[in-house]
């Protein structure tokens, strides 16, 4: 009996800031097997061939909108204003597409009708949080609540728009100060760095309008730290996560970018851990 072999999957990245460059790298150093990197979309397309030219098999710089048309898969890790660029024609083409803009998907909820339609599917890692295999679970067996909570250093909510709105001084603070509590959808709005986290948890359980956030400003913390308390019908369980700062960007967490590359594993592996 002769031998066949799969072809590698085709990967695509739009964008390559920290995650995504992160993430280019590893895969073409051959870090995930049966997968191959063909195209990345960045805003400057001269610059990121300059950074790419060293690659043993340095990938194609396209339009965002056309990065559908060469891959299978589909790694969105760019601003939320041109999630849409991308998300709409990788799904029409029925691709894989994995969000890292989680959010986005609360206000285009038309993206699961047209991944169906199409054969498409939308795979959101885990990122900056953990268990979401455990939220998802909970969802399937009866869930009855779930909560985010998020600890920040106070210099890293200062910008948040809810802080601005609300004349909040985050100055000189001795112990956590409660900034927000309220849903997730709400949490969005009012603190942009904090909805992809929201909004995952929300999309594993039990929605955006019925997960409960908190989110604190806390002196005494020096890493953003995300608590996940969940309480169903097959069991309850409370989940932490302190993240270290990316080395490129200290405003994401160096666990986002592996996250996407434990994501991507999966989709090749013969050997899948959890669910």
């Amino acid at each position: 009996m002769s031998n066949t072999s799969t072809p590698p999957l085709r990967l695509a990245i739009a964008g390559l800031g920290a995650i995504g460059m992160t993430l280019a790298r590893h895969v073409d150093k051959g870090a995930i097997a049966a997968m191959s990197l063909v195209a990345v979309a960045a805003r400057d397309h001269s610059r990121a061939k300059q950074r790419l030219a060293a690659f043993a098999h340095p990938p194609d710089v396209l339009p965002l909108g056309a990065l559908g048309d060469v891959a299978d898969v589909i790694v969105e890790c760019i601003p939320a204003a041109h999630f849409m660029e991308v998300a709409e024609p990788a799904l029409a083409k029925g691709r894989i597409f994995m969000p890292l803009s989680a959010a986005a998907l609360l206000s285009h909820p038309e993206l699961v009708d047209l991944a169906r339609q199409k054969g498409g599917r939308i795979i959101i890692p885990t990122g900056a949080l953990i268990g979401l295999d455990a939220v998802r679970a909970a969802a399937s067996g009866g869930i009855g609540t779930v909560k985010l909570v998020t600890r920040k250093p106070p210099a890293a909510l200062k910008d948040a728009p809810y802080v601005a709105a609300n004349n909040i001084s985050l100055d000189n603070l001795s112990a956590p100060k409660l900034l927000f509590s309220g849903s997730a959808r709400e949490a969005a709005k009012g603190f942009p760095a904090s909805r992809k986290v929201a909004a995952a948890v929300a999309l594993a359980g039990c929605g955006a309008g019925q997960t409960q956030v908190e989110i604190w400003a806390d002196p005494e913390v020096t890493r953003n730290i995300q608590t996940v308390i969940v309480t169903s019908a097959c069991a309850d369980f409370t989940m932490t996560i302190e993240n270290v700062p990316s080395d490129e960007n200290p405003r994401t967490g160096k666990i986002t970018a592996h996250s996407v590359i434990a994501a991507l594993s999966r989709l090749t592996s013969p050997l899948v851990a959890g669910s």
